[in-house]
C-alpha cells in the first residue's frame, strides 16, 4: 500500500506540473526523434557539479600523468572522500520527489534514438550494498525503454534495503525481483538470484530483445546506442565465457557441497555424472544472451535437469551459463569442441583485470591503477584510457568510496558520448 499511495503522489504532481512541461517534453521528443545533432546541455554532466570535478576528466581520459597523479592523491584525502559520499539517508530523502530525483540525477527522460527505441534490453542487477554504487550505475544504463530487475540480497541491511526500494519507485521500468534469496558467496543463490529475475523480465515485457546480467560494483564502458549496435551484431547469437573444463576445477562439481552457518561446504559425497550426457564448461557469472536463450534456460526440459543437477555444487554460476551455451538445442549453441571455446577477452560481456594476468607488455593487462579486492582490480583513474579502448560492454570493478573521480570521469564521457557523438 506504501509504494502504491506513493505512485499515486507522484501522479498527481506530474499532472500539476502543467503545460510548461507538457510543452517541453514535446519538444525534445520531436528533436529527439529526428535525431538532430543538438546539445541537450540540462542532460550533460557539467565539469562544476561535484567535488570529483576538482580533476579534469577530459585529460584523465587522455592518460595525463600529472592529472592521473592528482586524482589518486585526491582519492585518499578524507575531506574529498566526505564530499563524495552519498549516505543512504540522503538517497532516501532525494528520492521524496521522484520528479525532482530524475531530473536533478539526470536521468534520460526518453529514447535517444529511434533505434535505441526499437531495440529494449533487459537487465538484472544483483546488489548487497554500496547504495551510491548501484544508483550511479543504474543512472549510466538507464534508457525508459529498456527494463531493470533488481535482486536486493536479503542479508543487506535494513538501511540499503529501504535506500533501493526507494530509488526503484521512481520508475515505471525498474523494480525489486518478486523473490529474492539469501546470496551466500559460491552457492547457487547467485545463480537463483538471476534465474529469478529471468523469469520476471520475460513476464514483464515481450518486447526485450536481450538480457544483460550485472553486479553493484559494474558500469558501463559503452554508451547504450553501442551496446544495442554490439548486440545486433551478435545476429541473435549470444556472448559469454564458455571453455573446456580445467581439471583443478572439477571438483567444484564432482563433489557435493551444502550450507553450514551460511557457508559453502564440500561433502565426501560423490556426486553422480551430469544428466543426459551433458559435457560441463567453465565459464564466468556475467552473460550477454538472447531472449531465446532465457526462455531456453527457464521452460526447456534438458536445461531444467541440468540446473536441478547443479544446486548443489561449488561456484555454479561458474560453469551453469557455459555448459548450457554448449547444448546444441540452446538458440546460439556453439559445439562442444575446444576448438569453439571462447575466453573472457573475446566476450563482450564483461572486462574484468586480474591481478595474475597483470603485468608487462606480454602479460593479459597492463597493471591494476586502482586497487585489488580478491585478486581482482578495482579501478583507478588511471584504468581509464586502456578501458575505453577494449571491446567489452561493462568493466568490474568500480567503488564510489575507492575512487569515485574513475565512476564519474566514465560516466561523464559516456553521457556526452551519448548525446553528442551517437550517430
Amino acid at each position: 500500500m506504501g509504494l502504491l499511495s506513493r505512485r499515486q503522489r507522484r501522479f498527481r504532481r506530474v499532472l500539476l506540473a502543467g503545460a510548461l512541461m507538457c510543452v517541453f517534453m514535446l519538444t525534445l521528443s520531436v528533436v529527439l526523434h529526428e535525431e538532430a545533432q543538438v546539445a541537450y546541455s540540462w542532460l550533460e554532466f557539467r565539469d562544476d557539479e561535484t567535488p570529483e570535478d576538482e580533476c579534469q576528466c577530459e585529460k584523465v581520459i587522455q592518460g595525463d600523468v600529472e592529472e592521473i597523479g592528482r586524482a589518486k592523491v585526491l582519492t585518499i584525502t578524507k575531506n574529498f572522500k566526505n564530499k563524495t559520499h552519498i549516505s543512504d539517508k540522503s538517497y532516501i530523502e532525494l528520492t521524496n520527489d521522484c520528479e525532482v530525483f530524475r531530473t536533478t540525477r539526470k536521468y534520460l527522460p526518453l529514447p535517444l534514438s529511434e533505434e535505441e527505441e526499437a531495440f529494449p534490453v533487459a537487465y538484472s542487477i544483483v546488489v548487497h550494498h554500496k547504495v551510491q554504487n548501484f544508483e550511479r550505475l543504474l543512472r549510466s544504463i538507464y534508457a525508459p525503454q529498456n527494463f531493470y530487475c533488481i535482486h536486493v540480497d536479503k542479508k543487506a541491511p535494513k538501511s540499503f534495503k529501504t535506500a533501493i526500494d526507494s530509488i526503484v519507485s521512481c520508475f515505471d521500468n525498474v523494480f525489486i525481483a518478486s523473490q529474492l534469496e539469501k546470496v551466500i558467496y559460491a552457492s547457487w543463490s547467485r545463480v537463483q538470484a538471476d534465474i529469478n529475475c529471468m523469469r520476471d523480465l520475460l513476464q514483464i515485457s515481450s518486447n526485450w530483445k536481450y538480457f544483460i546480467n550485472l553486479c553493484g560494483q559494474d558500469f558501463p564502458i559503452k554508451t547504450n546506442l553501442e551496446i544495442v549496435r554490439a548486440l545486433k551484431a551478435l545476429g541473435g547469437g549470444n556472448s559469454l565465457e564458455t571453455e573446456v573444463m580445467p581439471h583443478n576445477k572439477e571438483a567444484r562439481w564432482k563433489k557435493s557441497y551444502r550450507m553450514v552457518r551460511d557457508k559453502i561446504q564440500k561433502t565426501n559425497q560423490d556426486k553422480k555424472p551430469p544428466p543426459l550426457g551433458i559435457k560441463i564448461f567453465s565459464g564466468g557469472a556475467y552473460i550477454v544472451v538472447s531472449r531465446a536463450y532465457v526462455r531456453f534456460v527457464l521452460e526447456d526440459p534438458k536445461a531444467q535437469a541440468l540446473i536441478s543437477w547443479s544446486n548443489d555444487t561449488y561456484s555454479p554460476d561458474e560453469f551453469l551459463w557455459a555448459t548450457m551455451q554448449r547444448i546444441p538445442e540452446v538458440p546460439g549453441y556453439l559445439r562442444a569442441n575446444s576448438k569453439y571455446d571462447i575466453t573472457d577477452i573475446f566476450t563482450i560481456s564483461r572486462l574484468i583485470k586480474w591481478a595474475g594476468h597483470e603485468g608487462a607488455l606480454d602479460a593479459v593487462y597492463p597493471p591494476c591503477q586502482g586497487t585489488h579486492v580478491r585478486a581482482v582490480c578495482v579501478y583507478g583513474a588511471g584504468d581509464l584510457q586502456w578501458m575505453l579502448e577494449q571491446r567489452h560492454l561493462f568493466a568490474n570493478k568500480f567503488d564510489t568510496d575507492f575512487d569515485p573521480i574513475a565512476i564519474r570521469c566514465l560516466e561523464k564521457y559516456l553521457r556526452h558520448r551519448a548525446l553528442i557523438k551517437q550517430h
